[in-house]
């Protein structure tokens, strides 16, 4: 039961160091891709700092380690 337990927290803990940060364009790029499938047509996506998100419910991804927000904001 130990090494069970042992080697379940190893693979947790080594899924973390697998997981590089995305780069913001990858990421927005990704995201633009499922809007455009989802047929919107007019939309806007931009990538900010953090710290000058006003609205948190329009952040649609995160890169560069949480340092960058990628917000949506779909156009009438």
């Amino acid at each position: 039961m130990k090494r069970w337990f042992a080697a379940v927290m190893a693979t947790l803990l080594c899924g973390g160091a697998l997981a590089a940060p995305k780069p913001c364009e990858a990421l927005k790029r990704e995201i633009e891709v499922k809007i455009q499938a989802a047929k919107v047509t007019s939309y806007t996506l931009e990538i900010v700092p953090a710290a000058d998100v006003e609205d948190p419910n329009m952040v649609v991804g995160s890169c560069e380690g949480g340092s960058r927000k990628i917000i949506y904001q779909k156009n009438e």
